[in-house]
Parts: C-alpha cells; sequence; structure tokens
C-alpha cells in the first residue's frame, strides 16, 4: 500500500513480528542512551533516523543529518549536576513491525545518584532500510 492510504489503513498485527519489533526498537533506545551517558554525540547520532523531528510544546526542530548537537551541551548539562540517565520505564504504546511510539520517561541524576529531574516524553523509532533508529522525539 503506498501514498495518503498507507497512512489511515491500520495495518494487520503480526504478533511476534510485533513483539520483534518492540524489541530491537526498545534496544535502538538503549544503545541511544548508553551514548548519551558516554558523552557521545556521533554515537547519538548513529541511532537517529534523519531528518530527525523533535518536538517541544508547539515548537518544531528538523535536523536533516547527522551533527546538529550543540558543542557545548554536555559542558551546560554537566554543569547542573547532571552525571548520567537512567530509564524507569519505556511503554510501546502502539506498535507495528517497523514503527514502535514509546512513552519514556527517565531521570537525569547527578553523580551520588540523586534525581536531578524526571522526564516522560514520547519517542517514534522506525525501522528503514533494516535498520532501528529514532525518527521522532517529543519533549
Amino acid at each position: 500500500m503506498t501514498g495518503f492510504a498507507s497512512f489511515v489503513t491500520p495495518e494487520a498485527s503480526a504478533g511476534a513480528a510485533v513483539s520483534d519489533a518492540i524489541a530491537e526498537a526498545s534496544a535502538c533506545l538503549d544503545r541511544f542512551t548508553e551514548r548519551f551517558n558516554a558523552c557521545d554525540t556521533a554515537g547519538m547520532d548513529g541511532e537517529l533516523h534523519f531528518p530527525h523531528v523533535m518536538l517541544s510544546g508547539a515548537d518544531r526542530l528538523e535536523w536533516q543529518a547527522p551533527g546538529n548537537h550543540p558543542t557545548d551541551f554536555f559542558e551546560k548539562l554537566k554543569a547542573s549536576g547532571w552525571r548520567r540517565t537512567r530509564y524507569q520505564s519505556k511503554e510501546a504504546v502502539l506498535a507495528s513491525a517497523d514503527k514502535v511510539h514509546f512513552v519514556v520517561t527517565y531521570t537525569r541524576e547527578d553523580g551520588a545518584g540523586m534525581v536531578l529531574s524526571t522526564h516522560r516524553n514520547l519517542w517514534i523509532a522506525t525501522r528503514v532500510a533494516g535498520r532501528w533508529g529514532i525518527s521522532l522525539r517529543s519533549y
């Protein structure tokens, strides 16, 4: 199915294929966060699909290619006391064989493990050309 019809016609659920997709997409999110905690922006980009969309309120940011993280991103984050990000939950709320919507709850913590902030976001991972990547993050 192509064109607009593919957007409005529900895909038949394929049980095991959807379960596998959720596991593979979840692993992509885990790799992204491992790279985030390592302050590795190139590694983070490796877990994204481009163009990559981020929504914050009504504001929309679209990165066409890797290499868009501000160079001082981790310096500023560390200045706030941050040392690591940890998932509290990743709930797949809509899934098909090639796309999974997650409600992701995570904390940002200092070096002693004290929670500095808690975030609940929607992240969408897609499989494109056989590779899972994060296509959209909504903050």
